[in-house]
């Protein structure tokens, strides 16, 4: 018998209903019906900080795209390596859950004093910022070949790439999680960004998860990831 889950909490946002439920110990999000995260495994999403903040120094100016359940931002808060963790992420009803259901699962992250939350349309506020990082962390929707909401995909195409590339500083990371593997948007990474490495994530079911790593080569470098 599969459980269903309890409804937590429902909210109807500009981009249509969002859904935190439960089931038993474990929290799933559902937009618009749309199953998107729950909290019972994280694997590939804490490995998608940890192999970004193993190739910068400390002190480093870490950005992630997309709060989701929060195993992400508990990884990189749980480091000593980054000075600044800003958080990109569009849905304030999520970032409120954070604050409460699921303060828990991101390790009450929110209230350490080198996080920052954005509460904006990640592309929108790429565009608009000069700021650089050491190291991008992209987990918006489910990767480039799967995106919830349309308008993401431009976040995965060349000018997206570019726009992450513009972002980052002389040797920054862009790490990028995809639920399944995504080679046209790898070799784009490459060609765009630098030397790339790809770790596979092994699953219940289905394809394994993947992160790619591609670091902005700095100048007199050949940018390898070591």
């Amino acid at each position: 018998m599969v459980e269903t889950g309890a409804v937590v909490d429902r909210v109807l946002t500009d981009r249509g209903e969002l859904v935190l439920r439960q089931v038993g110990e474990h929290f799933e999000i559902v937009s618009n019906g749309v199953f998107l995260m729950d909290t019972r495994a994280g694997t590939s999403e804490r490995l998608l900080l940890r192999e970004a903040l193993a190739l910068v120094r400390p002190g480093a100016r870490v950005l992630i795209g997309g709060l989701g359940v929060g195993f992400s931002l508990a990884e990189a808060a749980a480091s000593g390596v980054p000075a600044e963790i800003v958080v990109l992420e569009i849905e304030e009803t999520l970032v409120a859950w954070h604050r409460g259901h699921l303060a828990e699962v991101s390790g009450s992250a929110l209230r350490d004093p080198r996080v920052r939350v954005v509460n904006q349309d990640i592309l929108a506020w790429l565009r608009g910022t000069d700021e650089v990082f050491d190291a991008i962390c992209l987990d918006v929707d489910n990767g480039p070949d799967w995106t919830v909401f349309p308008g993401n995909a431009a976040l995965y195409d060349a000018d997206g790439i570019a726009l992450l590339r513009d972002r980052l500083a002389d040797g920054g990371v862009l790490a990028v999680w995809s639920a399944s593997a995504a080679p046209a948007y790898a070799a784009h990474l490459a060609a765009v960004i630098g030397p790339l490495s790809t770790h596979l994530v092994p699953v219940p079911r289905g394809e394994p998860d993947v992160v790619y790593l591609a670091r902005r080569a700095p100048a007199g470098s050949d940018g390898s990831l070591r």
